[in-house]
């Protein structure tokens, strides 16, 4: 590690790590979204590689094997003392400032890196692209700020590579449960004719199959379930074979949760979407209860590193992120809030609701 002076007169500790070199000028080489291939910076230099071939399917129960896991001489974890996030760095590997909060503040930590990634789906753009993604998504945040509208630059866009697991499971299931279905009769005569609601109630139960394929489940804190699903999709069944080269120049989040704890929250997920299967056999308006058991045959999981654009704002004294998929460009955050643009438009409603009343008033 080395340290450098930034602009408020702060140590900052950069990672440094053994890369590949240039063969033309020695500097050290990145890999390029836009060229798909490694990149020097200092001289233009492009050295073409042969993607890898599609990251395979793991079986479950062997992830949680000594043979899945990093070696520790393989692989070091740096954390951000500034906001927690910590990062994977191989041998070849390089790390840039936080991504999460902008602080070059990282510092080596005692951890093992855990168990490795099996497959990462390459970013399909670089940092130029994701400016341009950034700066569109918002300039139609209309709350938003002028001064972060106008001041998004590089230095606040960060690729990283987020840990991600997929699984595979052959599921079956019994169910039983209780559904109706509303009615309406008319009963009395003369005045006291009415209409009546009533319910028919009939019990369901039987058997139900599904496959899943790569139910994806965020492995990390900073960058969660909520953040992901909001930027998706993502065509993971496209994940190539993890290599070094493609995440050289960029970032890699480590994880925070285990294999284990992601299966449990992609089993709550398929549930959701098995009892959806089942009931969509039916018609019905009401349900009462639906009771599913269901076993899960041939699981299988990928863990892989997903491309992420991080940005990161601060406005008054408050940290906004914001998340670009890196392959598509959809973009998803946080971000300020002017107070005058908020009371303007708060007036505005206000304004017009009294306009609409005053209408109605006159109209009746």
């Amino acid at each position: 590690m080395a340290t450098e002076i930034n602009e408020f007169g702060e140590e900052e500790v950069k990672v440094s790590t053994e890369s590949v070199k240039c063969s033309a000028c020695g500097a050290n080489m990145v890999y390029d979204p836009d060229r798909r291939a490694l990149y020097c910076p200092h001289c233009g230099t492009e050295k073409k590689f042969e993607d890898s071939s599609v990251a395979k399917e793991l079986d479950f129960a062997s992830g949680l094997s000594a043979d899945a896991q990093w070696k520790k001489e393989d692989t070091s974890v740096f954390r951000c003392d500034n906001c927690g996030a910590k990062v994977v760095l191989t041998a070849k590997e390089t790390a840039k400032t936080c991504p999460f909060c902008g602080t070059a503040h990282v510092q080596k930590i005692e951890e093992l890196a855990g168990l490795k990634p099996n497959g990462v789906l390459p970013f399909s753009f670089g940092e130029e692209k994701a400016l341009e993604y950034s700066k569109t998504w918002a300039k139609k945040r209309f709350f938003a700020p002028r001064k972060f509208k106008k001041n998004l630059e590089s230095k606040n866009v960060n690729g990283v590579y987020a840990p991600c697991f997929t699984f595979d499971s052959s599921t079956y299931s019994v169910y039983k449960g209780r559904i109706g279905t509303t009615h309406t009769r008319t009963v009395g005569s003369g005045k006291n004719q009415r209409t009546e609601t009533y319910v028919v109630w009939r019990n369901i139960s039987g058997t139900y199959a599904q496959n899943f394929d790569d139910v994806l489940i965020t492995a990390g804190s900073k960058f969660g379930q909520k953040q992901l699903d909001k930027i998706q999709p993502f065509d993971t069944n496209a994940s190539k074979e993890y290599r070094e080269k493609y995440l050289l120049g960029f970032m890699a989040y480590h994880y925070d949760y285990e294999l284990s704890d992601c299966w449990g929250q992609a089993k709550i997920k398929m549930d959701a979407a098995i009892k959806r299967g089942i009931l969509s056999q039916y018609t019905y308006d009401k349900l009462d209860y639906i009771n599913v058991s269901t076993n899960h045959e041939r699981v299988t999981y990928k863990y892989s590193m997903l491309p992420i654009y991080v940005g990161n704002f601060t406005f008054k004294q408050k940290l906004y992120n914001f998340f670009v998929n890196g392959t598509t460009g959809k973009t998803w955050g946080k971000y300020p809030k002017s107070p005058l643009k908020v009371t303007i438009a708060t007036i505005l409603g206000i304004a017009a609701a009294a306009v609409l009343i005053y209408l109605f008033i006159r109209g009746s």
